[in-house]
């Protein structure tokens, strides 16, 4: 199990680098095309496509880092007036239910995915871009989001979550 998580954290790790990397590529990209734009005067065709799809597939395949440094946005008024099992019952449960929803979500932009690479679809632009090229870091960030969970599940119910405090009372209830 221990394997398996550190794998999980590092894959969510090197996704998170990925993602501050197509952010980075964004901002050159918009700064390139202001450029060309206002000072060489010139059309851009493919800039403002690819810095969407940029940030769109930074979002996603972020998704697991964000997790993995628990970024998300989250109301934490139930969890800190819980403690001991009805902490870990609340968690657990949240954890499942995002868990489930990722797994549809990871299956369905699979399903997408696929059939924009089996029919060749492209994007409707002068670009062109094959649509399957913007469409798979649905997938694959869902899928690296599920495994995520699971790994965060799982050092829940090994206790690395809780405070040690809330594990004591954890442990002298059982």
């Amino acid at each position: 199990m221990n394997a398996f998580t550190r794998a999980v954290d590092r894959m969510s790790e090197f996704l998170g680098i990925l993602s501050m990397m197509l952010l980075a590529a964004a901002v050159l990209v918009v700064c390139e095309m202001i450029l060309i734009r206002y000072v060489f005067r010139a059309s851009t065709v493919w800039q403002t496509e690819f810095v969407i799809y940029a940030l769109v597939a930074a979002t996603f395949l972020g998704s697991s880092y964000v997790l993995l440094h628990r970024g998300h946005v989250g109301v934490d008024l139930l969890p800190t007036m819980l403690h001991g099992k009805a902490r870990l019952a609340l968690e657990l449960t949240g954890g499942l239910i995002s868990l489930a929803f990722c797994a549809v979500l990871a299956y369905s932009g699979w399903i997408y995915f696929h059939e924009a690479w089996a029919k060749n679809w492209t994007t409707d632009t002068v670009w062109a871009l094959p649509l399957w090229i913007p469409l798979l870091p649905l997938p694959v960030g869902m899928a690296a989001l599920c495994l995520q969970y699971v790994a965060e599940l799982m050092k829940l119910t090994k206790g690395a979550r809780l405070s040690a405090s809330e594990l004591t009372v954890i442990r002298e209830g059982e």
